[in-house]
């Protein structure tokens, strides 16, 4: 069975030895650019050039896209063996950099269309717009069966009952692996909608990191970078029923991608194992077990039982052990009172504990 390696752009020395904002621009692009692989995209040479240059902070993005706009109109490009599909992973990735370089977002079935049409304004004719037929899709992972995706008469109703829901739920007072499941059930059925004719996955995952930073989760955007074909088919595993073979729906898979993601886990993300014809093998219930116990000692049980709230906090105090509430409820989206509540509950858990004073004082995690 066919086993696709993560995609790696070249950004490395800036992420481990870079300025931050060197560091923060080049995660964006390695995200960008990552996230190509979904639809078996790469980009040129002149991107990853252009994407450089961004990071030293030659140029801004809105210079990236005038020059990658000219070298896609220029004579030479048009009569080389520059094909449509590179013009559209560079585009894309560009337009990519834009958005997880912006901090607003709403949460709404309009935005999702927005992000939709600003990944691809230029390059489908459709972009923005709610697709009018139905589609299926040969998938690899299924022996080439499809997923039934939402009803085209029924897409924007579908997407305003989601997003309703997920609206109105709690997440203040769940603990933080219930918090996961929830996020891993919501970002199923989104994309189970495909509400676009191409481009979906990539819209659920930018959507997705743009949601997850709004809830104060601060998303590590390299494993969209490094696991988006991932990603993808275990959406598809998420959302794939064949009862008499006996095949159920599959989170396991997607719930491990945001575990990694949002709890700092281990979980090895093989794509080979959401093939239907997949075996188990010794080795691999070995890897397995050795998973589970690292991943144990990646959190306390104390903070394994913290909310999506208490987490924040957490990580802004990781961040920053010296932090005021008011520094702690800027970063997190909250009222200072509402920070004050968490802190004293992570006090009484024993999970942090306040030293040296409330005014000359800092935080520790125990």
């Amino acid at each position: 069975m066919k086993e696709f390696p993560p995609y790696q752009p070249d950004f490395e020395e800036y992420i481990r030895q870079g300025e931050p904002d060197k560091k923060a621009r080049a995660q964006i692009w390695r995200t960008a650019i990552g996230l190509q692989q979904v639809d078996g995209l790469q980009t040129s040479e002149y991107l990853r050039e252009i994407a450089k240059r961004h990071i030293e902070g030659d140029i801004t993005l809105k210079k990236a896209k005038t020059l990658i706009d000219s070298y896609y109109q220029s004579e030479q490009v048009r009569h080389d063996a520059e094909t449509e599909d590179t013009q559209e992973a560079d585009k894309v990735s560009q337009h990519i950099a834009e958005l997880l370089s912006e901090k607003a977002f709403t949460f709404s079935p309009t935005q999702l269309i927005a992000i939709h049409r600003h990944l691809f304004q230029g390059i489908y004719k459709f972009a923005g717009k709610i697709r009018n037929y139905n589609i299926t899709k040969k998938e690899w992972v299924l022996r080439g069966d499809t997923i039934y995706y939402a009803s085209a008469d029924m897409i924007y109703e579908t997407l305003q009952y989601d997003f309703t829901q997920e609206k109105e739920f709690d997440y203040s007072s769940i603990e933080i692996i219930g918090a996961i499941k929830h996020i891993t059930h919501f970002c199923s059925n989104l994309w189970q909608i495909h509400p676009f004719g191409e481009g979906n996955t990539r819209t659920t995952a930018v959507f997705m990191i743009k949601y997850l930073r709004s809830l104060g989760f601060d998303v590590n955007n390299d494993l969209f970078a490094e696991n988006s074909w991932y990603f993808r088919n275990a959406l598809v595993r998420a959302n794939y029923r064949n009862v008499l073979q006996g095949i159920d729906y599959t989170p396991s898979f997607l719930e491990r991608f945001f575990r990694n993601l949002l709890l700092g886990e281990h979980n090895v993300l093989l794509n080979r194992e959401m093939h239907l014809d997949w075996k188990e093998t010794t080795d691999d219930i070995i890897q397995s077990a050795i998973q589970s116990a690292n991943n144990d000692n990646l959190l306390s049980p104390k903070c394994k039982n913290c909310t999506l709230e208490e987490l924040a906090v957490l990580r802004v105090i990781q961040q920053n052990p010296s932090a005021t509430q008011k520094k702690i409820a800027q970063n997190i989206g909250k009222s200072e009172r509402t920070v004050k509540t968490l802190t004293i509950r992570l006090s009484e858990k024993e999970i942090i504990v306040r030293r040296n004073g409330k005014r000359n004082g800092y935080w520790e995690i125990l």
